[in-house]
């Protein structure tokens, strides 16, 4: 089967994706931000609800308490087109960025006593590699600049063994969307794959977690548009066992101070994990790659101020798909009305890209005023 960004969808064949088992959602729904992105009036009119509505969500959000643990983990740097990650705004010649891509554990105990256990962005690096645009983009770069741009830190695997976590004590699963992302291996699938196990399923490498994504990033699988089509591997979710996926629809709170917004617009589907922790409220996502895209008006990176202070516009946007441009300003809106002022700096909020900007010499001109790097709370 081939898919092609030059096939209109009419001509390109459907893909069956793997449906889900239909048991309802265990989480809360959240009912505060969806009037303000439903109302009349265009995305102007919504812009101005949301920030009210984020004010409001956020102060019942504190009241739900703190998860037990929260640490990141780095996982893998590697190159992305400037172009995207600073949308419009840099000056500089590098045609790449680096960025790091980080695992995030996050552990709470629900009003029962039991322990639950939430892997946020457990990348599988080798089998993300097969991404359409990360083949085009790794075979174009020399080998010397590619194994500066590209390097690994550690596995998911590895991790959660330094860590003590039992493959089967893990209950969720998420990305905040699913570019680049292939899971087989972690929830496995229900016949056998060529490249993987050809004479039989894969087996789950976490037997009990549940993939959790947005009902519509997962359905929209079968019929990418092509601005969609060299992001996604949409043939490796056909196969996905039904038990390990578990769809969500817009906003729920998962435990104490554990919870999921729709945020759309890097992708349709991305949604944003949002944190309360002793330093205050965290908002984790790849809307934006660089805290001080948030605040570009405090960014020593070249043209970042500039462009945001001459065009008018308070944010740098992450651009690479453009689903919905407009939709994706009002959602990093959210989520800086959310995220607490950093402590290193309060010029900066407590956003953790998922993708954070790492400064490199081959890329000049990208190397980010302010990184968060690290984030702990709590003990495991």
């Amino acid at each position: 089967m081939t898919l092609s960004a030059t096939q209109p969808p009419s001509e390109r064949e459907r893909l069956t994706i793997a449906r889900p088992d239909s048991a309802a959602s265990p989480f809360t729904a959240i009912d505060v931000l969806q009037p303000a992105r439903d109302i009349d009036g265009g995305y102007g009119a919504r812009l101005r609800a949301l920030r009210t509505a984020a004010a409001d969500f956020k102060s019942e959000f504190l009241t739900t308490g703190k998860p037990d643990y929260v640490e990141t983990f780095d996982l893998t740097g590697v190159p992305y087109p400037t172009k995207f990650g600073l949308w419009r705004a840099a000056v500089t010649p590098a045609p790449l960025l680096k960025i790091t891509n980080r695992l995030t554990v996050i552990r709470w105990t629900e009003t029962g006593g039991r322990v639950r256990t939430l892997l946020f962005e457990p990348s599988d690096g080798r089998l993300g590699a097969n991404t359409p645009y990360l083949v085009k983009l790794y075979n174009s770069l020399p080998k010397q600049i590619r194994d500066r741009e590209i390097t690994t830190h550690a596995t998911v695997k590895s991790v959660l063994a330094n860590l003590g976590i039992k493959p089967q004590d893990v209950d969720y699963l998420a990305f905040d969307h699913l570019h680049t992302q292939d899971v087989r291996r972690w929830i496995g699938t229900t016949t056998p794959q060529p490249d993987l196990s050809p004479d039989a399923p894969v087996e789950p490498y976490f037997p009990n977690a549940k993939l959790l994504v947005q009902r519509y990033e997962l359905e929209a699988m079968a019929d990418l548009h092509p601005l969609q089509v060299p992001w996604y591997q949409p043939e490796t979710y056909r196969d996905l066992r039904p038990e390990g996926l578990l769809p969500l629809d817009g906003d729920v709170l998962l435990g104490p101070g554990v919870a999921f917004l729709s945020t759309p617009g890097h992708a349709y589907g991305n949604h944003s994990l949002v944190l309360n922790t002793d330093t205050g409220v965290w908002v984790m996502s790849e809307n934006v790659i660089a805290a001080e895209a948030m605040t570009p008006e405090h960014s020593k990176i070249p043209g970042l101020a500039r462009w945001a202070r001459s065009i008018g516009q308070e944010v740098i946007l992450n651009a690479n798909t453009i689903e919905t441009t407009a939709e994706q300003y009002n959602s990093i809106i959210i989520e800086k009305a959310i995220a607490d002022p950093a402590q290193a700096d309060p010029r900066f909020l407590q956003f953790f890209p998922t993708s954070e900007l790492t400064g490199l010499f081959l890329n000049p001109g990208t190397k980010p005023t302010f990184s968060h790097l690290h984030l702990k709370h709590g003990q495991f």
